[in-house]
C-alpha cells in the first residue's frame, strides 16, 4: 500500500507555512544551562497583584461560565472609555468592540472576515512573524514592503503607494513595532491614511504596545480623524502593557459591520474569551496605570543600557522608541544574522533572534529583547563583548 505523507494530508495553504524563526533558537537554548535570553517577547514582570486578585475573585465567585460572544459589556465599556481617555477616539461598546483570546485571535478573525481568496494585504517588514501567516491562512496574499534602517524602520508611505494593485484590500500597520522598536510619526500615519482613502482601502492597526513608548508620542491610527476610523480595525490587548501574556485577552474595535463579521467567526471557533481573563482585564483598566508607568520606567532604563552597550560593541543600533526590543545591525561581525545568533548562543549562551525571521529587511540584524532583568542585560553585554572580540 502506498504511504501517504503528512504534506499530502494537509492543505497546500497550511503545508506551505514556514515554521516560526523565533522558536528554533529557543528549542536549542532549552537544552542548555546558563543561557541569558534576549529573545522571547514577553514581559518578565508578573501580572500586578490587584489584577491577579481580581482574577482569583472572579473564580471564587463562580464566574466560570460563558460570556456573550462579544465579551462582557462592562469590559467593552471600559475599553471604550480607556481609548477615549488616552486617544480621544470613541467606540460603541455594544457593537464596535469584541473581546478576543489575545491579539492573535483578533488578528485571525480580522483577516478571515475581511479577505476573499487572492486579496492582497500590504505589510511593512521587518514585522512580527504571525502577520504574513495569518494573511495566508485567510486565503490572502501578503505583499511585503521593507521599512529601512536609515528611516528608523518607519515605513515610507511612497513604498506603500507603489505596492498597491487592483487586488489590494488592506494596509496593515503595527506600531510600536516588533521587532524593531520603531514608532511611526503622526506625519507618516497621516500619509498612510491619505493613501487608504484615495484607494478605498481598509487599514488594520496592531497597537498591542501602545503604552510602551519612550519620550515619543504613540499615534492611535483610527484617532487621526472620523473618516479614517470608519475604514480601520484597531487591535489591542493586555499582554504587553499589563504583563498579562498568559491570560490571553485582547480586543478588536472597528465599524459595526466589520466587528459583526468578527463575531460570526468567533462564535463558531472560540465562543467567548476566557471569563476570568475578562474580569482581570477589567481590573487592569480600572487601576493599572501606575503599574504600567512603573514598568515603562524600568524598560526605559534597560533600553538605554542595551542600546548604548550594543553601539559600544560596534553593533550599530538605532534608538527604539517603543515596545521592548533593540534591533542591532550585526554586519560588523562579518556573519549573517542566522550564523551570528547561532554562534552567540553556542559560544556565549546568549539568545537573540535572527532578523530574517521577521521578513525582508530583517537580514543582517538580530532582535534583542530587554524585557529581562537589568543585571542579566549587563552580563549579556559582557558576554557579547567577548564574542565580538573574537569575531568583530
Amino acid at each position: 500500500m502506498q504511504e501517504v505523507t503528512n504534506v499530502q494530508r494537509l492543505s497546500k495553504r497550511v503545508a506551505g507555512l514556514k515554521p516560526s524563526g523565533i522558536r528554533k533558537f529557543f528549542d536549542i537554548a532549552a537544552t542548555m544551562k546558563d543561557v541569558i535570553s534576549l529573545g522571547i517577547g514577553e514581559p518578565d514582570f508578573t501580572t500586578p497583584k490587584p489584577i491577579l486578585e481580581a482574577g482569583i475573585r472572579s473564580l471564587q465567585s463562580g464566574e466560570t461560565h460563558y460570556t456573550s460572544n462579544w465579551g462582557k459589556l462592562e469590559l467593552r465599556q471600559a475599553i471604550s472609555d480607556n481609548l477615549m481617555r488616552l486617544y480621544n477616539v470613541r467606540y460603541d461598546p455594544t457593537n464596535e468592540i469584541i473581546a478576543t483570546v489575545g491579539v492573535s485571535e483578533a488578528l485571525y478573525l480580522t483577516f478571515t472576515a475581511l479577505l476573499d481568496p487572492g486579496d492582497e494585504v500590504i505589510i511593512p517588514t521587518p514585522c512580527f512573524v504571525s502577520y504574513q501567516a495569518e494573511v495566508i491562512m485567510a486565503n490572502g496574499i501578503p505583499v511585503e514592503v521593507v521599512a529601512r534602517e536609515e528611516n528608523n524602520f518607519m515605513v515610507d508611505p511612497a513604498d506603500i503607494r507603489k505596492a498597491i494593485t487592483p487586488r489590494t484590500r488592506v494596509i496593515f500597520i503595527g506600531y510600536p513595532s516588533n521587532p524593531t522598536g520603531a514608532v511611526a510619526t503622526r506625519e507618516v500615519m497621516l500619509e498612510i491614511a491619505k493613501i487608504a482613502e484615495e484607494h478605498d482601502l481598509l487599514v488594520v492597526s496592531d497597537e498591542i504596545y501602545d503604552r510602551l513608548v519612550y519620550d515619543f508620542e504613540h499615534v492611535c491610527f483610527p484617532a487621526l480623524d472620523e473618516s479614517i476610523k470608519h475604514r480601520t480595525v484597531l487591535l489591542g490587548g493586555f499582554s504587553k502593557d499589563y504583563a498579562m501574556t498568559g491570560w490571553r485577552i485582547g480586543y478588536a474595535c472597528g465599524p459595526a459591520d466589520i466587528i459583526q463579521g468578527l463575531v460570526r467567526i468567533h462564535q463558531y471557533t472560540i465562543m467567548s474569551a476566557p471569563t476570568t481573563a475578562q474580569d482581570a482585564a477589567l481590573e487592569a483598566l480600572k487601576i493599572g496605570d501606575p503599574y504600567v508607568e512603573e514598568m515603562v520606567t524600568e524598560y526605559d532604563r534597560r533600553r538605554r543600557l542595551l542600546v548604548s552597550g550594543l553601539n559600544r560593541l560596534g553593533l550599530r543600533t538605532f534608538e527604539p522608541r517603543g515596545a521592548f526590543y533593540a534591533f542591532p545591525n550585526i554586519r560588523a561581525s562579518g556573519m549573517d544574522d542566522e550564523t551570528f545568533a547561532e554562534k552567540l548562543l553556542l559560544e556565549e549562551h546568549v539568545a537573540v533572534v535572527p532578523g530574517n525571521a521577521f521578513g525582508p529587511g530583517g537580514e543582517g540584524f538580530v532582535r534583542a529583547c530587554y524585557a529581562t532583568e537589568y543585571s542579566k542585560i549587563e552580563e549579556a553585554l559582557h558576554r557579547m563583548e567577548k564574542f565580538m572580540g573574537r569575531h568583530g
